[in-house]
């Protein structure tokens, strides 16, 4: 595309994804599954919930039918009740329906507002939210090669986001267009995303030193 640069395209790519993420506020609603997964390489030691190295991630899928609604998928430092009811709080309307598996954390979740369901498949308790996040999962291994740094993983989750939620979309072209759009106007501005990355990784766009 001749945009110059590593660094002109790294821009780009994460103002748009700022914008991604703005552009998907409108909280689910109706009965929504909630699970929760990691994501890292494969690494020795303990697993699951508690597991090292890696980063929780927490998904909340629409049931739409026998199919899946809109998502939403969000960073999480840990599997704790305070964590997940902060996410559903977050992400889901109150007095929806919330389906999850038997995880402790989601007690109380009727306390906060919400109908809770635990599902009774032991197996696959939340089939929509599994199958999101194996799409994720295959989404980041494919296209990406995996190789996406902890800080700026939220942002990869947002992209997926608004790709799922309009992968039925009839007009490719004014959704692109929508995009492009406010990735200009949208109050992402590059020097803030250029600030915040030189705060944590000052290789990525060094500054000029000496003369003009």
């Amino acid at each position: 595309m001749g945009l110059g640069g590593y660094q002109i395209a790294w821009a780009w790519l994460h103002k748009l994804r700022r914008v991604m993420a703005l552009r998907d506020k409108t909280k689910l609603k109706g009965t929504v599954e909630v699970d929760e997964t990691f994501i890292g390489g494969v690494r020795s030691g303990k697993k699951g919930r508690g597991a090292a190295g890696k980063v929780l991630v927490a998904v909340a899928a629409e049931v739409d039918g026998k199919g899946t609604g809109r998502i939403r998928l969000s960073v999480i430092p840990d599997a704790t009740a305070r964590s997940l009811h902060g996410f559903i709080r977050e992400n889901v309307e109150k007095g929806s329906t919330v389906i999850t598996d038997g995880w402790e954390s989601y007690s109380g979740i009727t306390t906060i507002g919400y109908a809770h369901q635990v599902a009774d498949d032991v197996k696959n308790p939340v089939p929509r939210a599994h199958k999101a996040m194996s799409l994720l999962k295959r989404w980041l291994l494919g296209t990406h090669q995996g190789r996406i740094e902890k800080k700026y993983l939220q942002r990869y989750l947002d992209e997926f986001v608004f790709r799922f939620n309009r992968r039925r979309s009839g007009d490719r072209g004014k959704l692109f267009k929508t995009l492009l759009t406010l990735g200009v106007c949208g109050g992402v501005k590059t020097a803030d995303l250029v600030a915040e990355a030189n705060a944590e990784d000052p290789q990525l766009f060094p500054r000029k030193t000496g003369g003009i």
